[in-house]
């Protein structure tokens, strides 16, 4: 527990849905995401690493805002949340291993460790109130220092490359349950274990600059 924040910033293994693979019949709002994020990949198919071209990096933030904002995307099961931390449902799986889309459910007090990334991401907003607390990386001490913090709300979107250029943390500091959708440039087998970089917070830091 963060004493600053009240957020539970703990990981814990994540309980997901199973996953089913785009190329089968899906709900059309999310089938839709999946062409989506196929054409974005076949726009820069001469690429070695896609994320790095902004025509991409735009393909997905809008992909993602289009998927969020259909109230059809998500299952009531789907939403389901867990008292012990945030609740990861993984809906999609690219069958090439380019992608896997997943729903966060997040509780209030719920939040992620600080990390970067060790894969490009993005993420959108769809319900509740988030708060993403952005960081520096400080390698001669290896460790991160707060920047600033946003809140998020629904409609939100953002698109990160991998590396500690980005690093952040999101949580839900409101007293009612946030979902998010994420999409995450690994294989669905590797969700959990390939996605963030915990990175360690600097010492003696009460709270994060006004």
């Amino acid at each position: 527990m963060n004493p600053s924040t009240g957020l539970n910033t703990r990981e814990f293994p994540m309980a997901e849905s199973l996953a089913f693979h785009c190329a089968m019949p899906a709900p059309g709002a999310l089938a839709r995401l999946c062409n989506a994020l196929d054409a974005a990949f076949d726009a820069c198919a001469d690429a070695l690493d896609p994320s790095q071209h902004a025509s991409f990096a735009r393909a997905v933030r809008a992909a993602l805002a289009e998927a969020a904002a259909d109230p059809a995307l998500l299952t009531d099961a789907q939403r389901e949340a867990s008292t012990a931390c945030y609740r990861r449902h993984l809906l999609a799986a690219d069958p090439d291993g380019r992608y896997a889309i997943a729903a966060l459910v997040w509780m209030p007090g719920q939040a992620s460790p600080i990390h970067a990334h060790h894969t490009w991401c993005g993420y959108a907003v769809i319900d509740g109130t988030l708060t993403e607390t952005l960081y520096d990386w400080q390698a001669d001490d290896d460790c991160a220092t707060p920047v600033r913090e946003q809140s998020r709300e629904p409609g939100a979107v953002s698109f990160t490359r991998s590396g500690r250029t980005c690093i952040h943390r999101l949580g839900n500091g409101s007293d009612s349950a946030a979902v998010s959708l994420h999409i995450y440039g690994v294989s669905g087998e590797q969700i959990s274990t390939h996605v963030n970089d915990v990175v360690r917070l600097a010492e003696n830091v009460q709270a994060v600059p006004a």
